[in-house]
């Protein structure tokens, strides 16, 4: 049966938001909501929890004091905006039943765990306002990095590198059990983790137009690749490699990405900065700060392992409630989330054909 078409309320005034599920992804999105609705600067409140696991889904309503809803349906009849936070797996039809009721959606990443359903969830979308939790276009120094490459006052991107560890998620990072079964994660570090990468790589330099790829498992999990390999190819000529690593080094999570330009070269460590920029007058640091809005979140209460995190996640979600105001589209959305997911998929088919050249 076909999918009714969905109308977009203009203008619209978002009281409501619900949170479909509960797990650790669930509670850190949560804290960021309520955290911007006490500081003022939201006007929608979250009222609404959904989850599969009624134990997980009251255990986070005992964290924040917000509702359970009894089923899906009924959260997305009550409130304004769904956020999406469930295994990757399971976010097609919490889509689908918001869409179809014309609310306003935020899904997570990676969008879905093929690339067939990615693009069936892009379709449902696309009617309604939404945005994809692709983060790291909102952390300021990954701004102004894109904004600098782009402007062209370095000269011509040559070529990149993004480098990007954590500890294996699997029990540990994150203490999940869903990321070692590949039918809900679609795979490991390179779809799980650094679909964000691929997604800030072509973000900077353009969509590539050719991919070649190398994983492994060293953890032994079937279909969950703990190290990726990635070579991407850009229309001018640019190239850039990505490493994707999931280790056992307790307490280490870190991203590097270095660009090199014809005329210098760019580079900085984690979401925060600063950036490193060295042409032929000698090297500046640039230190981009937060925005001053978010002076008013408690920030320094939260734990240094996701301090920068819970900071993006604040930024992301103002930027999406504030565009829905006026009608506008989130940023990214299923159309900038769908590069990074033909990208990755490409590399898993190369990688499955022993490292060959995919054409995009």
């Amino acid at each position: 049966m076909a999918r009714p078409a969905v109308q977009r309320v203009l203008s619209m005034t978002v009281r409501s938001i619900g949170i479909v599920g509960c797990g650790l992804m669930g509670s850190h999105h949560a804290w960021a909501l309520q955290q911007l609705r006490s500081a003022g600067l939201v006007e929608a409140e979250l009222v609404l929890l959904h989850d599969l696991d009624p134990e997980r889904a009251a255990a986070l309503s005992a964290e924040t004091g917000v509702s359970v809803a009894d089923s899906l349906q009924a959260l997305v009849e009550a409130v304004d905006v769904v956020w999406v936070t469930t295994w990757t797996a399971g976010h097609l039809e919490p889509c689908e039943v918001a869409a179809s009721a014309g609310r306003a959606v935020f899904v997570e990443k990676p969008l879905a765990p093929d690339l067939a359903t990615c693009e069936q969830l892009a379709a449902v979308l696309r009617p309604v306002l939404h945005q994809v939790g692709l983060v790291l276009r909102h952390a300021p120094a990954y701004r102004w990095l894109a904004e600098a490459v782009q402007s062209g006052r370095y000269g011509a991107p040559m070529g990149a590198f993004f480098r990007d560890d954590q500890r294996l998620p699997v029990g540990g990072t994150y203490g999940s059990d869903w990321r070692a079964d590949a039918t809900r994660s679609g795979g490991g570090t390179l779809v799980e983790h650094s679909v964000h990468d691929v997604d800030v790589l072509a973000w900077v330099l353009g969509e590539p137009v050719a991919v070649s790829a190398r994983t492994s498992g060293f953890a032994g999990i079937p279909d969950v690749e703990d190290l990726a390999s990635v070579r991407l190819d850009f229309a001018d000529g640019a190239s850039a490699g990505l490493l994707s690593v999931w280790h056992r080094v307790e307490g280490r999570a870190s991203r590097r990405l270095e660009v090199h330009c014809t005329q210098g070269v760019l580079w900085m460590d984690e979401e925060v900065g600063p950036v490193h920029v060295q042409t032929g007058s000698g090297t500046e640091v640039v230190h981009v700060p937060f925005p001053r809005v978010l002076d008013g979140l408690p920030l320094a209460e939260v734990p240094d392992y996701w301090r920068n995190a819970a900071a993006g996640l604040a930024l992301q979600a103002k930027a999406f409630l504030d565009g829905l105001e006026a009608d506008k589209q989130g940023w990214p959305s299923v159309e900038e989330a769908l590069v990074a997911h033909r990208t990755v998929d490409a590399a898993y088919r190369s990688a499955a054909a022993g490292g060959g050249l995919v054409r995009l």
